[in-house]
């Protein structure tokens, strides 16, 4: 009888240990998705807008940054060419989804990775094959950006007195599809366009002595993160030298520019997370049609 009684107990034994892993299974953590952001900015303060209306629209949709996901933010300093490294580290992270802020951001995920979902948060539509099926890994959000020039233009001639001469602030580093829009735009209004491209911060000052002796009577500045970035100083240049400016999202009005037409930067960023939050759930980029 005692035998029996031991044999019992050593076979409930040996079903509790095989039970063990089980337990243990389910009580590991979680895996919490890491969204990888390319930045164009030089840090947090100078995207707050952007990164701000991200995580807002994390937030609403649930998502809280340690808890349940995590932001891996990357930022450029408006150093185009460390958008490729950004990209690849994200890439060796392991990261569930990449956002890219802006479409140069966006070149450099593309190129870096053609398996992890990319969001295009603002210029989507410069990568993607057409904006109802993007196609591969990648979707996100138009910031209609090349065809706010001749609207921009149109604006500018109606409320700037005997306008003649428009001088394109152009970043140089960028898609040349603006500029080209803008030409096409100036030319069906009859009104002249000088472009003077600059690559960096360093050249804006010798940028508006150019726009001033050219006599321009009015200055369109083309969206960019650099521009975006050195809104304050193009603000003073600008009315240093007298000179009305048209930009392309409130943010640049907010810092000194006479006026801007364009897309809301912070619902874009905010629509974004809306993105990120289908691809987690399952869908794929390719059939997310961009917005």
């Amino acid at each position: 009888m005692e035998e029996w009684i031991r044999r019992r107990e050593f076979i409930a034994g040996l079903g509790g240990a095989a039970a063990w892993p089980v337990v243990a299974r389910a009580q590991q953590p979680k895996k919490i998705p890491k969204i990888g952001v390319l930045w164009h900015a030089g840090n947090e303060k100078e995207i707050a807008v952007g990164l701000g209306a991200f995580r807002t629209g994390l937030n609403d949709l649930g998502y809280t940054e340690g808890k349940n996901i995590e932001l891996i933010n990357r930022f450029a300093d408006e150093h185009y060419d460390r958008f490729g490294v950004f990209a690849t580290e994200l890439v060796e992270a392991k990261v569930d989804v990449i956002v890219a802020s802006s479409a140069p951001a966006g070149y450099a995920a593309k190129r870096a990775t053609t398996t992890i979902p990319l969001v295009v948060a603002y210029g989507a539509e410069f990568l993607v094959q057409e904006l109802a099926h993007p196609g591969g890994n990648i979707t996100g959000l138009s910031g209609l950006l090349p065809d706010l020039a001749a609207k921009q233009i149109e604006i500018l001639k109606d409320t700037t007195t005997n306008l003649s001469a428009v001088a394109l602030l152009w970043d140089a580093n960028s898609s040349l599809l603006y500029k080209s829009r803008a030409q096409e735009a100036a030319e069906h209004l009859r009104v002249s366009l000088n472009v003077v491209g600059v690559r960096s911060s360093n050249e804006l000052e010798q940028a508006f002595s150019a726009i001033a002796d050219a006599h321009a009577d009015a200055v369109l500045i083309q969206p960019s993160g650099l521009f975006f970035q050195q809104r304050e100083k193009i603000a003073q240049l600008a009315l240093a030298k007298n000179l009305p400016t048209m930009a392309w999202n409130g943010e640049m009005t907010d810092a000194g520019a006479l006026m801007s037409y364009g897309t809301n930067a912070r619902e874009l960023f905010r629509r974004a997370a809306t993105y990120v939050d289908k691809i987690l759930k399952g869908a794929k980029p390719a059939d997310l049609p961009v917005e």
